[in-house]
């Protein structure tokens, strides 16, 4: 039942009209500055998909207030924890999420965890809308015989020790093997190799933990296989992680021609962003490199390779079963064409020795509350244009609204349009009428409950001790691992 308040709707007559950003800005305004309410939104989760719903309410109400709660101490979500160290410039996102956090009609609340410190209902109370932003914080497993061994571990978990995500920051995984297998042919599995294999020294000006790279000095992992269900029309990476991959200094990449036989004539069709990686692969694979090429692969130390048709069966234990020494794959053919062909097992199977498994299948969300509807099958939030299905004033972008898919600039468009969505709602009457208090409510809860929130300004003084500490060094910054060396910093 929908509290009194709520002017309800079937979901048939809710407004789906979508005006031309120009048309729709002016008539936002217009219309706003009529009211003079001052709405009050909360949105959970500080990564791309909250700070870009927030901008977009910013921007287009005039008036609106809206607060970002967050579970971590930092915020920025995967930019921070989830983009490779040696990709800066995708991190420039940053700078514009911290134009929007010091707005005065915005503030950050981290470590504060929905659904444990507060609920969504004490939320939806204090808030006129709640948008839920929190992304995909867990992955998806393999589901087979020895996936429990030491040496396997989720590719997730490993970014996030790299990138100094506090839950992963005692990983330590053991790189002493000479061969590691990534399962999986998407852009986290080619980041992933990628770290394995470059020479340490390139990581040295980079935000990658002082752990991380000192577990990487010491890596004994010369070959790296990335391995696919499907062929090569069906690799999820993209054009800019393949050439990195080719170009990797002291490595040679491996690739079997008889994979392409035939790929030539099938790719004249496809989009051209698909044919144009296509094409550099088919380069990688089938052309003879010149001298200079040739010289660089022959003095290379290390190798990674490209497996296609190959699912994963079990992951096969070393003799004393006490850790992964290989995997066992299935041959696989393809039904079907193009990007929906579908891989069956030919009955055939193969094994590869390796000493790490990296499952690079992909995140997925999870619920966060008993009272918001779950998908668990597509792992996302049930909605319609973002707005939660059977919960007024309850919205959705990002990751847990479409799933696990696309770059940070899909992520902008899917949060930009949840927000367009939720002003619709506000200007239709849609929405609680009369003032809410916001953040006063629930600062007084989380007190109660020995909350300890963390502000944006907090955050900067955070920012400005990693920054130090990564001076010496000609880092970029040294993260910060630990909660309680950053609340003990903070003075907590």
């Amino acid at each position: 039942m929908a509290p009194r308040c709520w002017r309800w709707w079937p979901w048939s007559a809710w407004p789906r009209t979508r005006l031309p950003p120009s048309e729709s800005t002016q008539s936002f305004r217009q219309q706003f500055s009529t009211q003079e309410q001052t709405p009050q939104i909360c949105v959970v989760g500080s990564g791309p998909a909250g700070f870009y719903t927030a901008q977009h309410l910013l921007k287009h109400h005039p008036r609106a207030h809206v607060d970002i709660y967050e579970k971590q101490l930092v915020p920025f979500g995967l930019v921070r924890f989830g983009v490779a160290p040696d990709h800066p410039e995708v991190k420039n996102v940053i700078n514009t999420f911290t134009q929007t956090a010091h707005s005065d009609r915005c503030a950050f609340h981290g470590n504060v965890v929905v659904g444990r410190d507060v609920t969504v209902q004490e939320l939806r109370d204090a808030y006129h809308a709640v948008v839920l932003s929190y992304g995909a914080e867990d992955h998806r497993g393999l589901e087979i015989p020895g996936e429990e061994l030491p040496g396997v571990l989720s590719a997730r978990a490993f970014v996030g020790w790299y990138n100094g995500l506090p839950e992963n920051r005692k990983l330590a995984p053991d790189l002493s093997c000479d061969t590691a297998v990534v399962l999986g042919q998407g852009n986290v599995a080619l980041d992933v190799a990628r770290i394995l294999l470059t020479p340490p020294e390139y990581l040295e000006k980079t935000d990658i933990t002082e752990a991380a790279l000192g577990a990487l000095r010491q890596s004994q992992v010369k070959t790296v296989w990335i391995v696919g269900r499907r062929g090569p029309l069906q690799v999820a990476f993209t054009i800019k992680e393949l050439r990195e991959m080719i170009q990797l200094p002291g490595t040679r990449p491996i690739l079997d021609p008889a994979d392409f036989l035939g790929l030539q004539d099938r790719i004249k069709e496809v989009p051209r962003p698909r044919k144009r990686l296509m094409e550099l692969l088919l380069r990688a694979a089938m052309e003879k490199p010149g001298v200079a090429e040739a010289a660089r692969r022959a003095s290379a130390s290390r190798a990674w390779g490209l497996r296609f048709f190959r699912s994963p069966q079990q992951v096969l234990p070393s003799p004393d079963g006490r850790r992964a020494a290989g995997i066992r794959l299935a041959v696989t053919r393809l039904e079907g064409v193009g990007e929906a062909a579908r891989a069956v097992p030919t009955g055939d199977v193969e094994d590869l020795p390796c000493g790490l498994v990296l499952s690079s299948i992909g995140y997925k969300s999870c619920p966060i509350d008993p009272s918001v509807p779950f998908d668990p099958k597509l792992g996302v939030i049930p909605n319609v244009e973002g707005r939660v299905v059977d919960v007024p004033g309850l919205y959705c972008s990002g990751w847990v609204k479409r799933g696990p898919t696309g770059v940070i600039t899909t992520t902008m468009t899917d949060s930009f349009a949840t927000g367009h969505i939720l002003l619709q709602d506000l200007i239709a009457g849609l929405l609680p009428s009369g003032p809410r208090p916001g953040y006063a409510a629930i600062k007084a809860l989380l007190g109660s409950r020995g909350v300890w929130p963390v502000s944006f300004s907090d955050w900067e003084k955070l920012d400005a001790e990693e920054v130090s500490r990564g001076q010496g060094a000609g880092k970029p910054r040294e993260k910060l691992l630990d909660p309680q060396e950053m609340l003990w910093l903070l003075g907590r």
